[in-house]
């Protein structure tokens, strides 16, 4: 019996799901715009908890990779990262195209920031304003509930399972919304100097 944990912190949520036994036997989602890093842990623990799992029960993970939230998919990645490392079992990056797939009517879609979304094209994803597609002609079916998210992690996971992983990696398709400072840096003296 393959036991997987999947899990998304890509959006204002921490979302979830246990798949084992060739389905999803959990999925929980929690919204939130901030904290993910704090609440994450705690998450799984309590999922493998509810049904007599301990983290060596398990034999792979997936997470959200995004596009998304920039620092939510850092700690998702991060922590599946670790666990990987530490416990030995693969970690399968899952973009937010691949979880929808299946889950919402085409085009695939991701929510972005400033009432846009990022599209699924035939030439590679793409930042496109919801004005525009409605000018466009075309209709966004409603996005999938975090807990939905989690459950297809998990069980594209599951499907990976057992081939072998490169680590997980975020999936950025625009820069940090952060800007570099502008403060010029300090001068590093030689060490003899006067």
């Amino acid at each position: 019996m393959t036991t997987v944990l999947g899990f998304d912190t890509s959006g204002p949520w921490c979302a979830a799901a246990l798949w084992s036994d060739d389905t999803v036997i959990e999925a929980v989602a929690e919204e939130m715009t901030r904290g993910q890093a704090e609440h994450l842990m705690g998450l799984l623990q309590e999922i493998l908890a509810r049904h007599g799992l301990g983290w060596r029960d398990l034999d792979a993970l997936g997470v959200g990779v995004g596009p998304g939230n920039f620092t939510g998919i850092r700690i998702g990645v991060s922590a599946a990262r670790g666990l990987a490392l530490g416990l030995d079992v693969p970690a399968y990056g899952i973009t937010g195209f691949e979880q929808r797939e299946g889950l919402q009517a085409a085009p695939v879609y991701v929510p972005a920031p400033r009432d846009s979304v990022y599209v699924q094209r035939a030439d590679g994803p793409a930042l496109v304003t919801r004005a525009a597609l409605a000018a466009d002609g075309v209709t966004l079916a409603p996005d999938p509930a975090p807990a939905e998210l989690a459950a297809a992690i998990a069980t594209r996971a599951a499907k990976l399972y057992p081939q072998v992983a490169p680590a997980p990696a975020p999936c950025y398709l625009r820069p940090a919304d952060a800007a570099p400072g502008r403060d010029v840096p300090p001068v590093i003296l030689p060490a003899n100097a006067p």
